[in-house]
């Protein structure tokens, strides 16, 4: 019984993915085809047999070999980091001249910075942190790109369309009188109206942040190239601190996910409304 509910177990925690993985391996497919190979030769059914046997044997014991999921998994990592990297590239192209700039002349100073320090340390290998720097550069390229929307989304906006609708529901509430079913309609519309025009000033402050943010990459970067400049051993890089510049993005990041979330929030319901006007143009 033991035996039993540890391999109901095991089949539990086989996942469907790794089996995929396995049946299309170049082996497995080889394999197959070499059994199909010596059946019509000879004749016999008997490969065919023994094909189905192994094929079996394979399916249950390959997907759930740990080193083979750990390839998988390597793969996979792989692949997708292959795939954002392809992404990343493609989203560069739809920047202006003057951002595709900026985003270029800071992989060049990232690849100068990471240069340098083999030259002047005599290091073989960058550390941990001075590798960070192609994470950093992404994170510019992605900063610069919500920023350039949420500019784009403010232009958009129609603020005044905002402001008269506001004013229109105050004056409804007002005039509604013993209506309480209408007055509880325009107080719901008031407080909506009035969180709309809260989300502007929000993404505005949102939007300078990011411009800060973003510049604080770009002076990061030419302050490590002038230190290692003038650095004489790998021991003293080890001194600058990467570490707020990290907390610094993942703040923004965080910051622009609830603002985002916040102001999705209210297109939807504009949307629902059929106040298509109050829309960025992308949106409606």
């Amino acid at each position: 019984m033991a035996d039993l509910a540890k391999y109901q177990q095991s089949l539990e925690k086989f996942q469907t993915s790794y089996l995929k993985e396995a049946v299309k391996e170049p082996v497995n497919f080889w394999g197959l085809a070499g059994f199909a190979v010596a059946a019509a030769y000879t004749g016999s059914v008997v490969p065919l047999l023994i094909a189905l046997i192994a094929e079996i044997a394979y399916i249950v014991i390959v997907p759930n070999l740990p080193f083979y999921r750990d390839m998988v998994q390597k793969r996979e990592r792989d692949r997708m980091f292959q795939l954002a990297k392809s992404n990343r590239e493609k989203l560069i192209k739809t920047f202006t001249p003057r951002e595709r700039e900026a985003v270029e002349y800071l992989r060049w100073l990232k690849e100068k910075i990471q240069d340098n320090y083999k030259k002047f340390t005599g290091a073989a290998s960058l550390p941990q942190n001075l590798r960070a720097l192609d994470q950093r550069w992404e994170d510019f390229v992605d900063l610069l790109d919500v920023y350039r929307r949420r500019k784009q989304h403010l232009k958009s906006i129609n603020r005044q369309a905002v402001h008269n609708q506001l004013s229109q529901a105050y004056r409804a509430a007002e005039s509604a009188g013993s209506d309480e079913k209408t007055k509880r309609i325009q107080q719901t519309n008031v407080e909506i109206l009035k969180r709309r025009i809260a989300s502007f000033d929000e993404i505005e402050r949102s939007v300078k942040l990011v411009e800060g943010q973003l510049q604080s990459i770009e002076n990061f970067f030419s302050y490590l190239n002038d230190e290692i400049v003038t650095m004489s051993t790998p021991e003293k890089f080890s001194l600058l601190d990467f570490e707020q510049l990290s907390d610094s993005i993942a703040m923004t990041k965080q910051m622009l996910d609830a603002t985002a979330d916040s102001v999705g929030q209210l297109d939807a319901y504009n949307r629902e409304m059929g106040n298509y006007q109050l829309l960025p143009e992308g949106n409606r």
